[in-house]
């Protein structure tokens, strides 16, 4: 019995990229049964509705990635057996969907993916729409195709089988970007069977820098997120420990040149206020709101 494939899209702020990534889903060899967009106004999705070589549909929900997730994901209950989440400046490789669905046909252990990303635009100032299509036409998959075993999987790119899913939630105390929520909701998957990081699937993530979090909120969530984490016990301690001083000491090293499309003095202010909160007992990630 052939499965339900759907694709969830979380946007706000970025309706011309949101377009032409959705648009771009046609291109699949393995066309998804259906794309959702979940967004927050009308003038998120301006130029959604054009297109129609697939199944899209639009819904609203409150702002935040985890809510807009979690609308999603209520959404689709009993109409999807395999939900891929894309961030709206991800762009998949042609054949993303076609080896995703061979993937969880064949391997009925494995409960969540991600895959290979190509290119990241977030290390830079990000990548074009344009070169991403050029970065993914002249990209040379491995000869042979390697696949890790992962406690949790984090990304642009997330997949799950939503049987398997049943009663998980993202976590909407992770506010705005939701940082660290693929985490925090695959670490709990992980429980109920593999999660892979896998080469067959394949694709470019802009890094778009439009419509992201500001820097001294993002600075409080690289630690706040964390530490809530930790205690929820729903992130690998050691990876925990390692966003957050690999985080604070780029931010510190780079805050006097700082790159000119990273608030890096912002982030640093951000992860002061948040050690701060820590130590007079204040830490959360709802505080961001008050940033």
């Amino acid at each position: 019995m052939s499965q339900r494939l759907c694709v969830i899209v979380a946007s706000i702020g970025r309706a011309g990229l949101l377009a032409e990534t959705v648009a771009n889903l046609s291109r699949q060899t393995r066309r998804p049964d259906h794309v959702l967009v979940v967004s927050v106004t009308p003038d998120d999705v301006l130029g959604v509705a054009a297109i129609t070589a697939l199944p899209v549909e639009v819904i609203f929900a409150d702002k935040g990635l985890p809510i807009q997730r979690n609308a999603g994901l209520l959404h689709m209950q009993g109409k999807a057996d395999i939900i891929a989440f894309f961030d709206d400046d991800f762009v998949p490789a042609p054949d993303y969907l076609e080896r995703l669905d061979h993937l969880f046909s064949t391997r009925p252990e494995v409960v969540g993916a991600t895959g290979r990303v190509i290119a990241d635009g977030i290390k830079s100032r990000g990548i074009s729409f344009t070169q991403s299509l050029r970065l993914i036409a002249e990209d040379i998959p491995p000869f042979t195709p390697s696949e890790r075993k992962m406690p949790a999987l984090y990304g642009c790119n997330l997949s799950i089988r939503t049987s398997a899913a049943d009663g998980l939630w993202f976590d909407e105390a992770l506010p705005l970007y939701g940082w660290q929520e693929d985490v925090d909701f695959s670490y709990q998957l992980g429980q109920r069977g593999v999660l892979l990081l896998t080469d067959t699937l394949a694709g470019v993530h802009l890094g778009t820098k439009g419509g992201r979090t500001s820097g001294r909120r993002l600075g409080y969530s690289q630690i706040a997120n964390p530490i809530y984490l930790l205690r929820k016990r729903t992130i690998p301690p050691r990876l925990a420990w390692r966003l957050m001083l690999r985080n604070m000491s780029a931010n510190l090293i780079k805050c006097l040149r700082p790159e000119p499309y990273v608030d890096r003095r912002g982030r640093l202010a951000g992860n002061l206020i948040a050690i701060v909160h820590l130590t007079i007992g204040r830490l959360h990630p709802t505080k961001v709101w008050n940033l």
